[in-house]
């Protein structure tokens, strides 16, 4: 018997209003990085950051208000919800993908929410995929979640300036069982345990707790709590891995490299993604880069993939590759093929 397709019925987006410019970035950072090396080097022209109501779990029901919008779904149909927001949201310890699920009407779903950093929306969509295949009973996944990492950022930490970037906004893709149009067909993730520590928010959980001493500092402390391993290890594993997952990824798809039509990217520095690109054999003109966003964390896939089909950079027959990483550390890609 045929195993059940998967497709991608859509995709929704919510970007804050306000916005920190390149030349801010850098009066930010006391001068270390000017406004020039901030544009050039770290491929921020601006970034979204969030308005006062803008919370993680409120832009992820925006998000998915406008993939409803987008798609003529009703949420009704959607069977499950797979929140991909982050964990720092408007209250701890509640679950994102439940208020999700009242604010857009979800009445038949069941919600989980799942984490994996930058990584999430690639590696829950591989989840979504693998239970509208296994489960009679699923037949519509959202995926969808909201992201302001940003507020952690210290921007006179010179360490972090990888994480400059930090943006915010939120973003949604639902999937549907034997949907026959723009399939989800593979996808491989790779993770490395022995990064699991270097980086994070230091103060604010069980180990290092908020006092009333550490309280101001507690704020923006998203940090390289080890450097040096961090960026070793890195430099060491992290291009190989990801192209491992991209190989694997359309092995698994019956594709190969040169089939590749657009690579929705996350926002990283600007000779990273060219050199990307370039190893790829694909032009600027096969993905956006996101510039004028920042990174969004685990939305800049979605995106991605949603401006690249309002710019008609994907179209019917396109093979798009989805690549993502996330501190801890893990690497993803899965593979679309669109129309």
């Amino acid at each position: 018997m045929n195993k059940p397709t998967v497709g991608i019925v859509g995709t929704g987006i919510y970007l804050p209003e306000k916005y920190i410019t390149a030349k801010e970035i850098s009066e930010q950072t006391k001068g270390v990085w000017s406004e020039q090396a901030v544009k050039e080097k770290l491929g921020i022209v601006k970034k979204t950051v969030p308005g006062e109501n803008d919370g993680t779990q409120e832009m992820g029901v925006l998000a998915a208000l406008d993939a409803l919008k987008n798609t003529g779904v009703n949420p009704k149909e959607i069977d499950v919800i797979i929140c991909v927001g982050e964990e720092w949201k408007e209250y701890p310890l509640t679950t994102s993908a439940l208020y999700i699920q009242d604010k857009i009407g979800a009445v038949n779903a069941w919600g989980i929410d799942v984490a994996n950093r930058c990584c999430t929306t690639v590696s829950a969509m591989k989840m979504a995929k693998d239970m509208l295949i296994a489960d009679d009973d699923v037949n519509v996944v959202m995926v969808v979640g909201g992201y302001r990492n940003g507020d952690f950022v210290d921007y006179t930490d010179k360490d972090m300036s990888m994480m400059y970037n930090l943006g915010a906004g939120g973003g949604a893709i639902i999937l549907k069982k034997n949907y026959d149009k723009n399939l989800l067909l593979g996808s491989h993730i790779i993770s490395d345990g022995s990064l699991s520590r270097t980086a994070g928010v230091e103060i604010g959980g069980t180990a290092n707790p908020i006092t009333c001493e550490n309280l101001e500092e507690s704020k923006k402390s998203l940090r390289l709590m080890d450097p040096k391993k961090m960026k070793d290890r890195l430099n060491e594993v992290s291009m190989p891995n990801w192209f491992m997952c991209i190989d694997k990824a359309l092995e698994k798809s019956n594709l190969t490299r040169k089939d590749i039509d657009y690579l929705a990217i996350l926002h990283i520095k600007k000779s990273g993604h060219l050199s990307m690109l370039k190893e790829l054999g694909l032009s600027e003109n096969q993905s956006i880069y996101l510039e004028d966003y920042g990174h969004i964390g685990q939305v800049d896939q979605i995106l991605s993939l949603h401006k690249a089909l309002e710019e008609k950079k994907v179209k019917d027959g396109s093979v798009v590759c989805m690549i993502a990483a996330g501190i801890g550390y893990v690497w993803a890609a899965n593979i679309i093929r669109w129309g």
